[in-house]
């Protein structure tokens, strides 16, 4: 479970800044990148090295991968002080707004994912990206609250 979990990660943490990019990025191919977030059975030992991770990472708007290493930890993670300066626009009720609107693109996405009463392998990848965005936004409220506890 952990190693598909990890690939789900590493898979969409490469596609958010694009395949030739991470490529471009990390110096490794196209083709090595895929076989990292492969489900092939071949490739089921088959994971990105950490540098690459941090690399990759370094250029994405979300630690995909590093927040996927946590969540199989049980840790929680938050953002650095130099996030705080980008997030700082809206505050909380800008944050609780945000919230509600993931919210309701996950429902959507997960209501015509049912439809069918299956969730395909596509279906769920959407479903992943939109709770993705909703622990971001989570990430950014935790923030603002801390902030105004001080």
């Amino acid at each position: 479970m952990s190693g598909t979990y990890l690939k789900r990660h590493t898979e969409a943490l490469v596609k958010e800044i694009g395949i030739e990019a991470a490529a471009r990025i990390s110096g490794k191919s196209k083709a090595t990148l895929g076989r990292y977030y492969s489900d092939d059975p071949e490739h089921a030992d088959r994971f990105m090295p950490i540098d690459v991770v941090a690399a990759i990472e370094a250029a994405a708007r979300f630690p995909h991968v590093t927040a996927a290493l946590a969540d199989l930890r049980g840790i929680t993670l938050s953002h650095a002080d130099d996030h705080a300066s980008n997030t700082a626009k809206g505050g909380v009720n800008a944050d609780v707004v945000t919230l509600s609107q993931r919210f309701a693109m996950l429902m959507g996405e997960y209501n015509l994912s049912i439809e069918d009463g299956k969730i395909s392998i596509n279906e769920a990848k959407r479903l992943l990206n939109e709770t993705l965005a909703i622990q971001q936004v989570l990430i950014d409220m935790k923030l603002h609250l801390e902030q105004e506890a001080v």
